[in-house]
């Protein structure tokens, strides 16, 4: 088997596309968790507490320059927003995962009753039991 053929079977199994989808789909919602967190929670927030963005909030280790290069500065307005925007993530992803073991138990739960001529045998053989 070629090498080709070899990395052609493993792109086209199930799995390797379901990732690909997953990885897709996960990009988007990170796009769009971002737009949220930016534009429609922190903005409220911000105004809560005095019209402040978080995003400009960072201590400066250096001042910038005069020509407005060369700041040192940590950041941590904008590592808040990330953060806020993880916890948004993991309580969407958290909820998908508990929902989808809610129906996966519910189809488990749910065994399929047993054909007609195993219940007719198991008549039968409670029948024989009892010495009818």
């Amino acid at each position: 088997m070629s090498l080709a053929s070899e990395f052609k079977a493993f792109i086209m199994r199930g799995n390797v596309l379901d990732l690909a989808v997953g990885v897709v789909i996960g990009a988007a919602f990170g796009k769009i968790v971002t737009s949220l967190v930016d534009q429609i929670i922190m903005p409220p927030i911000g105004y809560l507490i005095g019209g402040i963005d978080f995003s400009s909030y960072k201590w400066r280790l250096v001042e910038a320059g005069a020509d407005g290069k060369g700041e040192v500065a940590i950041q941590y307005g904008a590592f808040l927003n990330t953060l806020i925007q993880f916890l948004i993530i993991a309580a969407a992803i958290f909820l998908v995962v508990k929902v989808i073991n809610r129906v996966i138990k519910k189809e488990a739960a749910a065994p399929a009753p047993p054909p007609a001529d195993v219940v007719l045998l198991t008549e039968i053989r409670d029948l024989l039991k009892q010495g009818k």
